[in-house]
């Protein structure tokens, strides 16, 4: 063999192994190019999906954007604005209620639009005052404490007993998913309905009845309020609230009545501490016998 072509044989082979050295490292680089991107697309959708939301709210949101909400649209809303800035600063704040959505609630409500006509220039004044048939609007202060003491969610489910003017249902109602209320004054229930509704309140459900028996139908409850004192915590109340659950009542006589905080534990155990001397208007029907 001449040296010319064991020269060319040489040139060949050098070539091939060129080839098969540059068709293995394609290989290896496409290899190398796949695999971490499926991984890094596993890590991606494991991410995403235990990703929280920026604001825990907007799960709320979503999750409770379907149902009816106040809608803030009634003239009242816009009025005597800064009286109620004044109220919460001084009569509420001030007296040590921290829950914001509280503080919130009672700067929305317009307390005005609750009030009877010859009572409208002391609204915002830190007082009860009188709505006719013997009964009451509570005290600013009491409205908010009470409600703070519920522990109120953007899901909750609240039940009140003595719908009254409307008011407690309103402030509850711009913090909970629902709002139901009790009435047994046919004449209060009826104008406190139409009232609500007038102002935009779509999650108050109003009826007539002895509050005593609460509301089957729809229990249990998430929280539950009374704003009437009765002589003893009815059964049916205590029936009615959900495990994990709040009441807040007043109890006892005229002159002896305290703010009742009833807790349920997962387990149904129930417990019962006072936090407050008071003074309401007394729970009547089934109670008193």
């Amino acid at each position: 063999m001449g040296k010319e072509e064991q020269a060319k044989k040489r040139i060949v082979a050098v070539f091939f192994a060129l080839a098969v050295i540059v068709l293995l490292g394609g290989i290896w680089i496409l290899k190398s190019g796949t695999e971490p991107a499926v991984i890094l697309a596993s890590q991606d959708k494991k991410a995403d999906a235990n990703k929280k939301p920026d604001d825990a709210n907007q799960q709320g949101d979503k999750e409770y954007g379907k149902l009816p909400r106040p809608d803030h649209n009634h003239p009242a809303f816009a009025e005597r604005v800064d009286e109620r800035k004044r109220m919460v600063d001084r009569q509420i704040r001030a007296r040590d209620v921290k829950d914001p959505n509280v503080l919130k609630a009672m700067q929305i409500v317009p307390r005005h639009a609750f009030v009877p006509a010859g009572w409208q220039w002391a609204a915002y004044t830190d007082r009860p005052l009188s709505i006719g048939e013997g009964q009451t609007i509570s005290q600013p202060y009491i409205v908010a404490f009470m409600t703070e003491a519920l522990n109120l969610k953007p899901d909750s489910k609240v039940l009140e007993i003595g719908t009254g003017s409307g008011y407690q249902a309103a402030v509850c109602a711009e913090i909970a998913r629902e709002v139901y209320t009790i009435e047994i004054v046919e004449g209060l229930a009826k104008s406190a309905k139409e009232r609500l509704k007038k102002l935009g309140y779509k999650n108050v459900f109003v009826k007539a009845g002895d509050g005593f028996f609460g509301w089957p139908d729809k229990a249990p409850f998430d929280a539950i309020i009374g704003t009437a004192a009765a002589k003893r915590i009815p059964e049916p109340l205590l029936e009615q609230l959900k495990p994990g659950g709040r009441m807040i009542i007043p109890t006892g006589r005229a002159w002896g009545q305290y703010l009742e905080l009833i807790t349920k534990d997962k387990k149904g155990k129930i417990r019962k501490s006072r936090v407050m001397p008071v003074r309401f208007v007394p729970m009547t029907g089934e109670v008193q016998k």
